[in-house]
């Protein structure tokens, strides 16, 4: 069962993170010892001079316009005992490894940029973003949900990598505001090095109070990669797919009664992209393309599609694999997480994402929760609600 860890209000945002280091301090130091990416290519990248001016911009840039965020990743490294360099470079990995040569490496070893798949849909019938969540096979079994309350009663959960700030992949806040993120694979030439790392705008976007505010926070982050939002406002029924590049440059889809589909490469945004890493992208994209996503079920049963041996949907492979499956539905008001293929299981968590009566919390943790009962915290395990949940 995904680890939540409920924590907040704090004194400040370097409490947060060092409590959130405390709790996770095993699990981060295993993924430390176990991510070959961080180990065979970002540290040794990080000891040689080349990697200095990089670090260091990133460093000043990203502590300059999110001092909040940059105290609460310091909490972090402190709080698992681990050097704040390793802590840094899991975060900055999306910006540093474009320029880290991969030459004579294993190829299993190599950081791929093709994670995550993504169907979106608003239309009489349903409202759905549902999200596989793929990642390295270092990350398996280092992932944990955040829940966290701030200062100013403000309220999210978000699924986090072990180590990263809160998050990465998906997640949603108090004020009825939700994203799931797919990573985009800009060329070296399409990159504003040394800028706004990505994990830094997806906390950001933690904190949104609209959909407009979220849109805004992106656009003005001035990132250094490019990065795909689908940004999801249960309030007004509405879905926005993003697609960001450096130098301020995006696209925005409002998401209809046509099924959308996103895999991770760039679909309307003009930008230069990666051409070796197009095919995994481009035979999920023709496979989606093929399958019925016209309920729910279908959906879950695309993204739990496994046709393609080379390029599934579902990945798990020994280098790609998916750890999870989130299904956002924007009616019921509810996150449902499948540890597992979800065209073949039941949801293992379901999340209440209702902004009634929201209620702070104090740091404490549930490995095995039977049911929260605190306003906006409201969580029941699946099997407590399969006479209430059905695929439609």
């Amino acid at each position: 069962m995904l680890e939540i860890f409920e924590v907040g209000p704090c004194k400040s945002s370097y409490e947060m993170g060092f409590l959130i280091g405390c709790r996770f301090s095993n699990l981060i130091k295993s993924r430390l010892v176990n991510d070959l990416v961080l180990q065979t290519q970002l540290l040794p990248y990080a000891h040689s001079l080349n990697s200095q001016t990089l670090i260091a911009s990133l460093s000043e840039n990203n502590k300059r316009k999110y001092p909040k965020y940059w105290d609460e990743l310091r909490g972090t490294a402190d709080g698992s005992g681990v050097p704040h360099l390793h802590i840094l470079l899991l975060n900055f990995r999306k910006e540093i490894l474009p320029f880290v040569s991969d030459t004579g490496m294993n190829p299993e070893h190599v950081e791929t940029i093709d994670d995550c798949s993504d169907v979106l849909v608003v239309d009489v019938s349903m409202a759905v973003a549902a999200h596989n969540e793929d990642a390295t096979w270092a990350l398996v079994g280092h992932t944990y949900l955040i829940r966290a309350t701030l200062e100013n009663g403000h309220c999210f959960t978000a699924y986090t990598y072990a180590g990263e700030l809160p998050s990465c992949a998906f997640g949603f806040n108090s004020e009825g505001q939700a994203f799931t993120l797919n990573s985009v694979p800009p060329s070296q030439v399409e990159i504003e090095a040394g800028s706004i790392a990505r994990n830094f705008i997806s906390r950001d976007l933690l904190e949104a109070t609209s959909i407009n505010d979220a849109l805004h926070r992106i656009r003005s982050a001035g990132a250094s990669v490019g990065h795909c939002y689908n940004l999801i406002d249960i309030k007004t029924r509405k879905i926005l797919n993003v697609e960001l590049a450096s130098r301020n440059r995006y696209s925005v889809v409002e998401i209809g009664a046509s099924p959308f589909f996103h895999a991770n490469m760039y679909l309307h945004l003009q930008v230069q992209q990666v051409q070796v890493h197009d095919e995994n992208s481009i035979r999920r994209q023709e496979r989606a393309a093929l399958l019925p996503k016209t309920s729910k079920a279908d959906i879950l049963s695309l993204l739990g599609d496994e046709n393609d041996q080379k390029y599934p949907i579902y990945m798990s492979g020994s280098t790609l694999h998916t750890l999870c499956t989130a299904m956002i539905d924007l009616d019921r008001q509810t996150l449902s997480i499948f540890e597992g293929n979800p065209g073949k299981t039941q949801a293992s968590l379901v999340l209440s994402m209702s902004t009634k009566h929201v209620t702070g919390k104090t740091a404490t943790s549930r490995s095995d929760p039977s049911r929260v009962n605190i306003g906006f915290w409201d969580m029941t395990p699946h099997k407590q609600q399969q006479q209430s949940r059905q695929r439609e």
